[in-house]
């Protein structure tokens, strides 16, 4: 007989069942998708009101696939930023994700590339965070990585959706940032930060990205956020390392 889940965002899962991780994945996801919907509605709106068409909008959503990169290479280009600062600054915004890989990669290193490349493409930070709880938890169920695939696939076809429904927005309203909508990502990713604030080294990272993001937004072409990301990352490993030796 499989474990008990204990958890209360998961229902008791049958382990030998892909259908039943796959839509315990999407459950999981549903109120993440919620926060994120208006963010994906915005983008489409900005973007083409920023001089992006419709199809490179739609384009950048379907095979890029990163709101907050997204977000940020539209406003760039939007003001004429060369492409090398647009690569760099999306390139530094995402390096956020190699972290995720290497917390998920001992889970499913036995898995095959076809599992792993659509996998990897679809990782969010949404995903990222149901899927490592899932992960953690202490049954053997051999189909984890359809829970995995269950909370993606939401999460792709939400943004798509939302995004097209951005650019139909886009076009009849002038100023789509006026909504407000905007507020519901920050809160989404606050709600899936402060469970994450368990030690030392964590705590200490967000509260250097959080100040530094803050002090240095005036700068041009999106460069305080990458020096903040690039010292919140070195100041975590320094604290951790300090942690190690003390």
């Amino acid at each position: 007989m499989c474990n008990e889940l204990t958890t209360t965002d998961l229902d008791p899962i049958d382990v030998h069942s892909r259908r039943s991780e796959f839509w315990q994945g999407v459950k999981a996801t549903f109120p993440l998708v919620v926060g994120a919907a208006p963010f994906g509605l915005i983008f489409g709106a900005v973007a083409v009101n920023g001089g992006l068409s419709s199809q490179t909008t739609a384009a950048m959503s379907a095979f890029v696939f990163a709101g907050s990169a997204q977000f940020v290479a539209a406003g760039l280009m939007a003001t004429s930023a060369g492409i090398g600062i647009i690569i760099l600054t999306t390139f530094v915004i995402n390096l956020r994700h190699a972290l995720y890989a290497v917390s998920l990669a001992p889970h499913m290193k036995r898995l095959p590339q076809y599992w792993l490349l659509p996998l990897g493409f679809w990782l969010t930070d949404e995903s990222y965070l149901v899927t490592i709880e899932r992960y953690n938890r202490t049954d053997s169920s051999p189909y984890k990585h359809w829970f995995f695939f269950g909370s993606a696939i939401f999460m792709y076809i939400n943004w798509q959706f939302w995004t097209l429904v951005g650019l139909r927005a886009g076009q009849a309203i002038p100023n789509p940032q006026a909504w407000g909508l905007d507020f519901a990502l920050p809160v989404t990713f606050i709600g899936m930060l402060v469970p994450a604030l368990r030690n030392r080294p964590v705590i200490a990272s967000a509260l250097v990205a959080g100040a530094l993001s803050v002090a240095l937004h005036g700068l041009p072409n999106q460069l305080g956020l990458m020096i903040a990301v690039l010292l919140a990352v070195s100041t975590g490993v320094f604290v951790e390392r300090r942690s190690k030796v003390t």
